[in-house]
This record gives C-alpha cells, sequence and structure tokens, in this order.
C-alpha cells in the first residue's frame, strides 16, 4: 500500500435480525445500517440457521415469539452448536413476565428488550454485548497459540464453549456419539482440579480447573502429554505428584524452566516452585543433581 493510501476500511460488524414482523424487521435494518453495522434478516428459525451457515454474526437479535420454531428454542440451538455458541443473542419480546424472562436467560440470551422497541436502548445494549463477546473470544482463542485448548463449562454443567484446538483434542479423544461421556469427564476436573484421558498415539489430553466465574462457569485449559512424557515413577515411595513427575521428566531431558513452563503451560514460577519441591523430596540441591537421580527414577523412554 501506498504511504498516501488512506487506511483500509474496519471490517463491519454483522448483526442478525431475526423477527417474523416486517415493520420491526425494517425498522431495525435502518437503525443498525446507520450505526455502520451490516445486516442480515430472518422470517423464521430456518432462515435464521441458514443466514448462519453462510456467515456467522457478530450479534442476534432474537423475536422471542414466532410461528413454528420459536426464539428459545433456536437460541439453544445455537448455543449447543460449538462454532456458533459464542454469539451474543439479544431477546426481543412483548413478554414482560419474569418466567419468560428467565426463560430467555435459560436458553442462552445475554440480555432482552421489551416491545415496543425503543431504538437506543436497543442499540446501546447490543453494542455492549457485541463488544464484550469480541474481547472474550479473542482472549479465549489466544489460548490456542499458546499450545493449549479452553473449554467453558456453564453452572449445569454443559459446555457453553471451546476454542478450536480444545475442540479437535476432544473429536480425537472420544467418540462422535461419547457427548455425554465427554461431558462427564469435563465436569469430572471441576471436582478433581484435573483429569486426563487416553489419545490416540499414547498421548493423553489433561483437562485443568482453572476457577469459576461470577455467572457460575467454569474455566478448563487442556494440552496434550506427548507418548514420552512419564506421568508415574517406577518407585512408589517417592511422594511425587504427578505434576512433578512431569516436570523432573523433562528436566531430565535438558529443558530449561522456560522450555517446562510452555510445554506443560504454567508459568516460570509455578515451575521454579515445583522444583524447589522436587529438590526437597529427593534430597538434592541443583539441577544437576536431580537429573541424575531422574534417571534412576524415571523407566526409559
Amino acid at each position: 500500500m501506498n504511504r498516501f493510501d488512506p487506511p483500509p476500511e474496519p471490517a463491519r460488524r454483522v448483526i442478525l435480525v431475526v423477527d417474523d414482523a416486517l415493520d420491526t424487521l425494517r425498522m431495525l435494518v435502518d437503525a443498525l445500517d446507520a450505526e455502520g453495522y451490516a445486516v442480515l434478516v430472518a422470517r423464521d428459525a430456518e432462515e435464521a440457521l441458514q443466514r448462519f451457515e453462510i456467515a456467522v454474526p457478530d450479534g442476534v437479535l432474537l423475536d422471542a415469539v414466532m410461528p413454528g420454531i420459536d426464539g428459545f428454542a433456536l437460541c439453544r440451538q445455537l448455543k449447543a452448536t460449538p462454532p456458533w455458541s459464542h454469539v451474543p443473542i439479544v431477546f426481543m419480546t412483548g413478554l414482560s413476565e419474569t418466567e419468560q424472562i428467565l426463560q430467555g436467560f435459560a436458553a442462552g440470551g445475554v440480555d432482552y428488550v421489551v416491545k415496543p422497541l425503543r431504538i437506543p436502548e436497543v442499540l446501546a445494549r447490543l453494542a455492549t454485548h457485541v463488544r464484550n463477546a469480541q474481547a472474550t473470544r479473542l482472549a479465549r482463542e489466544a489460548v490456542d497459540v499458546a499450545g493449549m485448548g479452553a473449554v467453558v463449562l456453564d453452572g449445569l454443567g454443559r459446555v457453553a464453549w471451546r476454542s478450536p484446538q480444545a475442540t479437535r483434542w476432544l473429536d480425537e479423544a472420544f467418540q462422535p456419539d461419547a457427548a455425554d461421556e465427554r461431558t462427564t469427564w469435563l465436569q469430572s476436573a471441576i471436582g478433581l482440579g484435573q483429569t486426563s484421558a487416553a489419545m490416540p498415539g499414547r498421548r493423553r489430553l489433561v483437562a485443568r480447573h482453572m476457577g469459576q466465574s461470577g455467572f457460575s462457569e467454569a474455566t478448563l485449559l487442556l494440552h496434550v502429554l506427548a507418548a514420552d512424557t512419564v506421568t508415574a515413577l517406577r518407585q512408589p515411595d517417592v511422594p511425587l505428584t504427578p505434576r512433578e513427575t512431569e516436570v523432573l521428566s523433562w528436566l531430565a531431558k535438558g529443558k530449561t524452566n522456560r522450555d517446562i513452563a510452555d510445554i506443560l503451560g504454567m508459568s516460570p514460577r509455578t515451575v521454579n516452585k515445583h522444583l524447589e519441591h522436587i529438590f526437597e523430596k529427593l534430597g538434592v540441591e541443583t539441577r544437576s543433581a536431580a537429573t541424575a537421580i531422574a534417571g534412576r527414577l524415571l523407566p526409559p523412554a
């Protein structure tokens, strides 16, 4: 690009409006277009799903009550589809009763607006949720760049979101028809703190619970242990934890603390802490001494 050329225009965020009322569609299309959004429209749930197949929007304005499949059912279907589950859905409804509002949130909606719509309020709420969803998605997908995957479970233990890397690993570790088994395995990591499952090639998929958010969502970080990573010592009287054993095995392979941190998905400070415990348990003071003992304790690769 020539240095005198104007900078490229930022990509327009896409909003899908789902409503069977033409007047509402026209009003929202005009308002959203004036705000700089690219707008897709759908008259029912079937058309909405077709729009998602073509282009995943950045946000959805969804009528709660429509002929055929209603907005609540459509929302549940979207949230149950991993590539689409991150998209924020704002319900539009004339129903102001608490039961319907709760139903919308239970289906996976992030907010609701009551008809007749007040356009400035709709735009303000939508912009906030689209911005937050974008920031959250980028933060979570950045985990993949670090060589890990991420999974988020909602308050009921259901998969609310998973990164592309996590999806690939879970598909390798579990059969396509084993969705319940996969979910149970992920839930077990919350209670145990960490769990693992076998993968092809004698690898292990490890899920580690990172804590819960204010929305009762649980975040799990996933990583894969290579076939040559040792997870058990031959001498049971050496009281190393599985994590300490992993650190020791990579230390014996000549890896630096930073290398070990990158491989195991932890901070160098955490590696240092593990090494302090390992040195104390083995009765040594140096890395070379720990490496020498590791050669006798760990089974050959």
